[in-house]
């Protein structure tokens, strides 16, 4: 069975300016699109076997640029719905509530489209996501690849390793990096995490 490769897609005005950005489909900037670029070499050297991108244009983006040729969308690739913090940051949001953790706190109440996710949703779509993962890993001799976003990734990870949602706050992931999980005499481990490119 073969590896899961994730990918944070490259930054956006938004990563870089620290709000959370869930559901507001902001682009690349040219900054996050050379870190995209930067990673080709990194997933070329290993046989793609199946890829799932999140429908926002950020991930789509930064998998083309990575050189993916053939990849399925799935929603359930989405970043956290922040319900009411969408586009506020954690400073601004701590102002109003000191100490405020999102792994821990969650979310304000958002519009009826986006009404926030606990991190307990946001699991369950994690393994919902580790399902096809697992699936496309017993029909393939090569890696998986996601692509999609910081805060859901990070949930991702804690459940592949076992852990409880809130624990994804153990793994930061910055823009444009590439994390692979693997096994370890049977069990789910982490064999690289937040690998950056050389310039």
């Amino acid at each position: 069975m073969g590896d899961l490769f994730l990918v944070r897609h490259g930054e956006t005005e938004w990563s870089r300016s620290g709000r959370h950005t869930g559901s507001t489909d902001v682009p690349l900037t040219e900054s996050g699109r050379e870190e995209a670029r930067r990673l080709v070499p990194l997933i070329r050297s290993h046989r793609i076997g199946a890829a799932f991108v999140s429908p926002l244009q950020r991930a789509r983006e930064t998998a083309e640029l990575i050189g993916l040729q053939q990849f399925r969308v799935d929603s359930d690739l989405r970043e956290w719905d922040y319900g009411g913090y969408e586009g506020v940051s954690t400073p601004e949001i701590q102002r109003g509530r000191p100490g405020w953790f999102l792994f821990t706190d969650g979310v304000a109440p958002g519009p009826p489209d986006h009404p926030g996710e606990t991190p307990e949703q946001v699991g369950e779509r994690a393994d919902r996501m580790l399902g096809k993962v697992d699936a496309a890993l017993a029909n393939t001799e090569g890696v998986v690849v996601l692509v999609a976003h910081g805060h859901f990734l990070r949930v991702l990870t804690a459940r592949r390793l076992g852990l409880p949602p809130q624990q994804g706050a153990l793994f930061q992931l910055g823009t444009g990096t590439l994390s692979r999980l693997g096994t370890e005499h049977g069990r789910p481990v982490i064999a690289g995490w937040n690998i950056r490119a050389p310039r």
